[in-house]
């Protein structure tokens, strides 16, 4: 401890060493004393929660060329390297030692070659530059889901992202005590080159960028990378980490967006939301009159005989293509107000306003965007077209903020669930909303069924269906089967727990249009709050219960404005046999091959389901009209 002092009295201004000393934990310590020693840092900035030290880094990263000032005063904007503007799958991986096994789904590499080769990369990265020490708080502060952080980094744009994303943690973290868990997160830049024709540098070594996962540690290292899904280390990075630490204290982390939604008589049902990239999920956390709490990670904790659940952020980290008035009015009018905002890889006009696919307006005809200047018709090498404004831009801004900020945003007990949502991209499978019989089934015939399918824009082939257990495939830290056996447990000694469905925004007739309009999945999400609350019935299938023809009628007219014929409740929620069938044996056939540690209850369950469907055809032939079921 006598070296780790020295070094730091040596490396930081008394003013600075004092702020880190006064947070009594050796293990921090030692965790900032070797980064300073590892990459080489010309000096050290220790973040307290003041508002000065936010406002210190928002100016340096304006001063460093990382962000550009906008025309709005409180906007800025930051372009990603070319080649560094989407997470790095191949490159993020888990640390583990000699004889552990995550699965052959999950990858990994050994801790000890791991931490090697990237410390080596992380080696005299921060050379002339200022180390940045942050501290912040996942989940809301004095709570039982808190788990406080500390992020070291020397791209001021990274630490800006977190100042809005997250709760501020240095106060709570002098509450933790000498020998409190955190989290840690070392990112670095690395060398930076400037990008031609465009404002800021960039991270110059890419085929050494790295995001490495160290489980037993909590700590995760970033290298030669700024885009934030690799940086932000409090975001996917840190759900890892609290999905392992979930599964050894009996409470789960979730890839989940946390709704407040407003029933008759002003009462307020809270719902939970796993959705796969492009299939409705924050749109879904923005319903017109509901209230949002959170729209990507949510932690949940059994309290008092309920459970219970919170944002474990304060910020919405958005892909902001087709983000306009008249599909998300709520975040267009935050994104064209003085809140503070940081966008990302849009385009820029002369005038530093910012433009974006598919944001209700026209867009110039050249601006600088992640390209550098660019004019309509520009090309990249392979002479593909470049877009005015990348297909993965973003936008970064603070939840309460937003008009619809839920006001339990930042309780510390959460808010109880009282619903639990899984929604894919399905164009022939399921109806537009069905309830689960119970927990067991919702988790297992919902949950880890979940497949979307892609689109022409990401793949160039629609329609591949992907399996994505709960959409937490990318981010899951433990063996699947351990997985899917923690969200069984969970409910299992709650005596009323959650209901769980399904929402499918995107089925199609036979024509190849969509059977639900955009507005639509209001009505899905009200009827499951009349259900939650016991208002309305459902009709039994094999696979749950659907809404009533008359209660989604008046659900329409009242919520909508327009008319629900009975023709078009036959085509939605028409069972369609074939095609659940199929899907049950393309869900299945994963497990069997895949996953060796599914729980045997799975394949119980996929075959009490297949049986009901068989026998349901038997009665009634392979498409079922939902008044068919009404009758029986």
């Amino acid at each position: 401890m006598i070296e780790v002092n020295e070094l730091l009295r040596e490396k930081l201004s008394t003013e600075h060493y004092d702020r880190l000393i006064a947070l009594d934990n050796p293990k921090m310590h030692e965790f900032v004393a070797d980064a300073i020693e590892l990459t080489g840092a010309a000096s050290v900035f220790v973040c307290t929660d003041s508002e000065e030290d936010r406002a210190y880094i928002r100016e340096k990263a304006v001063n460093d060329g990382e962000e550009t000032p906008l025309d709005i005063p409180s906007h800025t904007c930051h372009f990603d390297g070319y080649n560094d503007q989407a997470r790095d799958k191949a490159q993020t991986k888990y640390l583990l030692p000699p004889g552990s096994d995550l699965g052959a789904s999950l990858n990994c590499i050994e801790n000890r070659s791991g931490i090697e080769e990237v410390r080596s990369f992380l080696k005299g990265s921060m050379a002339g530059r200022e180390m940045l020490v942050l501290f912040f708080c996942l989940g809301p502060l004095d709570s039982d889901f808190s788990i406080p952080c500390v992020q070291i980094t020397d791209s001021p744009y990274v630490a800006h992202s977190e100042t809005i994303l997250y709760r501020p943690g240095y106060e709570q973290f002098g509450k933790i005590g000498p020998s409190g868990d955190f989290f840690r997160f070392l990112h670095s830049e690395g060398e930076l080159a400037p990008a031609s024709n465009k404002r800021g540098p960039v991270s110059k070594n890419i085929d050494k960028r790295r995001i490495y996962i160290d489980l037993e540690d909590d700590l995760v290292y970033s290298v030669n990378t700024q885009y934030g899904g690799n940086t932000i280390g409090l975001k996917k990075l840190a759900l890892r980490l609290a999905i392992q630490k979930a599964s050894m204290q009996g409470w789960l982390a979730e890839h989940m967006f946390v709704l407040g939604a407003h029933g008759p008589g002003g009462r307020v049902t809270y719902f939970a939301g796993a959705f796969p990239s492009a299939c409705g999920k924050t749109s879904t956390s923005m319903l017109p009159g509901q209230t949002i709490v959170g729209d990507d990670i949510a932690y949940f904790r059994k309290i008092d005989g309920q459970i219970r659940s919170v944002n474990v952020e304060k910020g919405i980290f958005g892909i902001i293509r087709d983000v306009n008035s008249q599909n998300d009015p709520i975040i267009y009018q935050a994104l064209t107000s003085s809140c503070e905002v940081i966008f990302s890889n849009v385009l820029i006009d002369d005038n530093h306003k910012p433009h974006w696919l598919g944001m209700g307006s026209e867009l110039p005809a050249e601006g600088t965007n992640h390209s550098g200047k660019w004019q309509k018709g520009k090309t990249d090498d392979k002479g593909n077209e470049i877009t005015a404004s990348h297909k993965n831009a973003r936008y970064c801004l603070n939840i309460p903020d937003l008009d619809n900020c839920d006001p339990l945003l930042d309780d510390p007990q959460g808010v109880p669930v009282g619903g639990v949502i899984y929604g894919g991209r399905d164009s022939d499978t399921w109806v537009p909303v069905e309830q689960a019989f119970d927990w067991k089934e919702g988790i297992i015939v919902k949950g880890a069924s979940l497949e979307s399918e892609t689109t022409a824009a990401t793949l160039g082939k629609e329609g591949v269906r992907t399996f994505n257990l709960m959409s937490n495939l990318d981010f899951l830290s433990i063996p699947l089967g351990r997985y899917i056996r923690n969200n069984l447990d969970f409910a299992g000694d709650i005596e009323n727990p959650p209901l769980i469905f399904s929402v499918n925004y995107f089925l199609k007739d036979e024509d190849g249009t969509y059977l639900n309009g955009m507005a639509d999945k209001l009505v899905w999400i009200l009827w499951a709050e009349l259900r939650v609350n016991g208002d309305v019935d459902g009709i039994e299938t094999p696979t749950g219960l659907i809404p009533k023809y008359e209660d989604l009628a008046r659900l329409f007219k009242d919520n909508l404005g327009t008319e629900y014929t009975r023709d078009d409740y036959v085509r939605q929620f028409t069972i369609r046999i074939p095609e659940n069938l199929a899907k049950l044996d393309r869900v299945e056939k994963i497990y069997r091959e895949k996953v060796s540690d599914t729980p045997a209850i799975v394949f119980d369950t996929f075959e009490d389901v297949r049986k009901r469907f068989k026998a349901a055809a038997d009665k009634h032939g392979d498409y079922i009209s939902p008044f068919e079921l009404t009758a029986q």
